[in-house]
């Protein structure tokens, strides 16, 4: 349920005139429509599993507030932060064209809201059509602070499907012990340099678990449909470490959309849907009338002998409206959904995913590649000067091209912007280091050797770009690594398994209707070659949307140059960011308040 306030008067417009830019108005005024939210942050108390646990939300809810708007509107959310740490926020999906400033990641484009203060993001929507979705985005604060954003067709046109009788949100969530000591709990471990980052005790559907976890079956999220009717279910993977198979009893879901994005329609009866996707789907209530779960479960990726995750299945109830039997359970998916380490369920579906390329929704994949980047993902270690780390000399990483990012105290963009020397360095590899049988076995631990740094890739205005992401076996840690790209959305042209060949596999890449994405997976042993243009001037955050990834390292930022003109050129600053004034992690002040309790 959406608890943000939303309105277009002109008082608010004159108050945005007084808070932003000229820029930013001029803006405002050529958007379809303008929105107004206020979110305030603060930790409440809730109970899950049976246990009383504090937390920090938007607007007193699990999950925060949903946004509504249509294709090109203009909204600006005004973020209270009256919790006990800095947190920003990111709008998952938004390219937010030359307007870095309002795009989120901690320490790359701003640092963090101080509590007891406020801060207005400029949310400019432009090609998204679908579902995205927006959290926090300092540390792992994102485990509680998240929403969907809805973004319906433009005024004047339609869906490019039928009309569906009406919709669902689906938002899969973690849920960690710790609580509000999350990101304390992850400092601690990772200042020792160890593999034992929290973990998530549990998954759930609009904040609940569902049917299957103590003391949560009257609480399980329920969903109404008439036999007969279609519905459009919005997914979203908001699960902070994990990709998940999606499945309805008794039911095929027909994929018509991802990322903000149209696919051509395919029939599926499960999903697997990574970390910060997003997938819009059809369901035909075609079923004798009764109740269906909705259930999803962790595709896990991580060495068949590592069983610490997640075995609970979450749960929803899709419940027919009408006269039936009550007492007998929900029907499951026991013949759809997959195991959690069924890879060929996972490549199967994503075998399948296809733009959907039509006169009104048109594919523009590059063909004339200015910039082609080779990048390994893996894990790695890097030094432990002094000998303390949990395993000795190495601090456990992980890196692209063997660099581990390594967050400044100021961001990255404020350093581009302002000419700040020290921030960052320019000098992000296109090549890793050495070539080698990147997922074979036994590969040498010297080869997991990487440097920590800030090193950025620098792009020319309207460069055309390929990254082929090929996984590795190092350390013999291979995984699943969904990435996330700020600021665009990329053309996924290829995927494979085994070691990309250069000569090869370039020739079965699809440049007709290759599915068009912000966040995709490299397989584990595997491969991913996409496309995109470089037409959005500014600093763009890329990384692995498996949290424990990126604060190992795995991410870096894009820096993409200015063009010839203004309109192709990064905007300005609003008059007021927050400081970079308090290091993570640490209170800023006692702030006193009482907390709500349970939702």
């Amino acid at each position: 349920m959406s608890m943000a306030k939303s309105s277009s008067n002109s008082s608010n417009i004159i108050l945005a005139t007084v808070l932003l830019f000229f820029g930013n108005v001029f803006l405002g005024a050529q958007a379809s429509n303008v929105h107004y939210y206020d979110f305030v942050l603060r930790e409440i108390n809730v109970t899950r599993n049976c246990t009383i646990n504090t937390i920090l939300v938007v607007n007193d809810s699990l999950p925060g507030p949903t946004i509504r708007a249509r294709k090109g509107d203009l909204m600006y959310v005004k973020v209270h932060n009256q919790g006990l740490y800095g947190v920003t926020l990111h709008w998952h999906g938004v390219k937010q064209p030359r307007n870095s400033w309002s795009d989120g990641p901690e320490y790359i484009t701003q640092c963090a809201i101080p509590p007891g203060t406020n801060f207005t993001y400029e949310v400019n929507l432009t090609d998204e059509e679908g579902t995205i979705w927006w959290h926090a985005h300092n540390e792992w604060t994102r485990s509680t602070v998240y929403g969907a954003i809805v973004i319906l067709p433009s005024e004047g046109s339609n869906f490019p499907f039928t009309t569906p009788d009406g919709e669902h949100l689906i938002m899969l969530g973690s849920w960690f012990n710790e609580g509000t000591s999350l990101n304390k709990a992850l400092e601690m471990e990772l200042s020792a340099g160890s593999y034992n980052v929290p973990r998530a005790t549990g998954y759930m559907i609009n904040g609940q678990y569902g049917d299957f976890v103590p003391c949560s079956n009257e609480t399980t999220s329920h969903f109404s449909v008439d036999y007969g009717k279609t519905y459009l279910f919005r997914i979203v993977n908001a699960a902070v470490g994990s990709q998940m198979f999606v499945s309805i009893a008794d039911h095929n879901m027909t994929l018509v959309g991802m990322d903000g994005a149209y696919t051509k329609p395919i029939v599926v009866s499960y999903l697997m849907i990574e970390s910060g996707q997003t997938m819009d789907v059809l369901v035909t209530a075609n079923q004798s009338p009764g109740r269906y779960y909705l259930a999803a479960q962790e595709f896990s990726t991580e060495d068949i002998d590592f069983t610490n995750f997640v075995h609970e299945v979450a749960t929803a109830i899709i419940q027919y409206k009408g006269n039936f039997s009550l007492t007998s359970p929900p029907s499951y998916p026991n013949d759809t959904l997959p195991l959690y380490h069924d890879y060929s369920a996972a490549a199967s579906f994503i075998q399948q995913l296809r733009s959907l390329a039509s006169e009104e929704h048109t594919v523009d994949v590059p063909r004339n590649v200015t910039t082609r980047m080779f990048i390994t993902v893996s894990a790695n270690h890097v030094a432990c000067p002094d000998d303390s780390c949990y395993l000795g000399d190495y601090k456990v990483a992980e890196a692209l091209n063997n660099i581990s990012w390594e967050d400044r105290s100021v961001d990255v963009l404020q350093a581009y912007y302002r000419n700040i020397s020290g921030v960052y360095t320019m000098d992000f590899p296109d090549l890793p280091p050495v070539m080698y049988n990147f997922t074979g076995d036994d590969l040498s631990t010297s080869l997991a050797e990487a440097a920590q740094g800030t090193s950025v890739k620098v792009l020319n205005y309207n460069e055309t770009v390929e990254m082929v992401f090929q996984g590795t076996n190092l350390l013999d840690q291979s995984e699943y690594h969904p990435m996330h790209m700020h600021g665009y959305s990329f053309y996924v042209i290829g995927v494979g398994l085994g070691n990309f060949d250069n000569e090869t596999d370039p020739q079965m890449y699809n440049l007709v209707d290759p599915p068009k994405v912000n966040t995709f997976g490299v397989p584990k042993r595997g491969w991913a070659a996409i496309r995109f243009r470089a037409n959005n001037p500014g600093v763009w955050y890329w990384h692995c949307h498996i949290n424990r990834h990126m604060s190992w390292g795995m991410s870096t930022a894009f820096i993409v140059k200015d063009g010839d003109t203004e309109e192709t050129s990064i905007r300005p600053p609003p008059s007021y960011m927050p400081p970079c004034i308090a290091s993570k992690d640490k209170p800023y002040g006692e702030i006193d308040q009482t907390l709500k309790s349970d939702i």
